[in-house]
C-alpha cells in the first residue's frame, strides 16, 4: 500500500509511539480485522517502478550485445545485473542453509542470482543475492541500460542516442511526476 505519514506522537503513559499516515488504499476491512491484533509493520521510502518502455529497450540492447559476442541473452543479462550497483544484498548463512537458499533464491526470475564468499563466522558463508530487473526502480533500471548501452557501444553496436534513452525512461517517470 502506498501512503504518507502524517504524525508521530507518544502515549500518556509515554511508553508507545503513535504514528498515522493516509493513504487513498480502502484499508477499512483490514482495518476491522487486525485493529486488535499484534502485527508487522513494515514502511520505507516509496520507489517509482519503472517502464515497461524502459524494460523493452534494455532487452533490444541485450539482444545486440548477444548476437555480436556469441553469448546467450541470459549470459549477457546476467552479467549486466552484476555490474551495477545498488541491486544486491549480502547475508550470511548458516553453511548448511547455503544451497538451499541459492536454489530458491534462482526461482525468482532470470536476473535473480548468487555469489558466495567466505565468512570469518566459522560454520557460516556470506551469500550475495542479486535482484532481476522485474523489481527495479527507475534510476536501477537507468543504471542498467545506461551499462548496457555502454557494452553495445564499445563493441561497435550501433545504440540509440541519449535523448532517446532518457524519453523510453523518463516517459513513465514525468507521468508519474517521477525524477531519474
Amino acid at each position: 500500500m502506498i501512503g504518507h505519514l502524517k504524525d508521530i506522537t507518544r502515549s500518556r503513559d509515554g511508553r508507545e509511539w503513535i504514528i498515522s499516515f493516509s493513504t487513498k488504499t480502502d484499508f477499512s476491512q483490514l482495518f476491522d480485522e487486525l485493529h486488535e491484533s499484534e502485527v508487522n509493520i513494515d514502511i520505507k521510502k516509496y520507489n517509482h517502478k519503472r517502464s515497461l518502455d524502459a524494460n523493452a529497450l534494455a532487452w533490444v540492447m541485450i539482444d545486440k550485445i548477444a548476437e555480436r559476442t556469441g553469448q546467450s541473452k541470459t549470459e549477457v543479462y546476467r552479467n549486466a545485473i552484476r555490474e551495477i550497483g545498488g541491486v544486491s544484498d549480502t547475508i550470511c548463512v548458516m553453511d548448511k542453509a547455503v544451497d538451499r537458499l541459492r536454489e530458491g533464491w534462482k526461482k525468482n526470475g532470470l536476473g535473480w542470482q548468487t555469489d558466495t564468499l567466505k565468512s570469518q563466522i566459522p560454520g557460516c558463508t556470506n551469500v550475495v543475492l542479486y535482484y532481476g530487473s522485474s523489481v527495479y526502480d527507475t534510476k536501477q533500471m537507468s543504471q542498467l541500460i545506461d551499462s548496457l548501452i555502454q557494452d553495445a557501444e564499445a563493441l561497435g553496436i550501433p545504440t540509440i542516442s541519449e535523448e532517446e534513452a532518457e524519453r523510453a525512461l523518463g516517459k513513465w517517470a514525468k507521468k508519474n511526476n517521477a525524477k531519474i
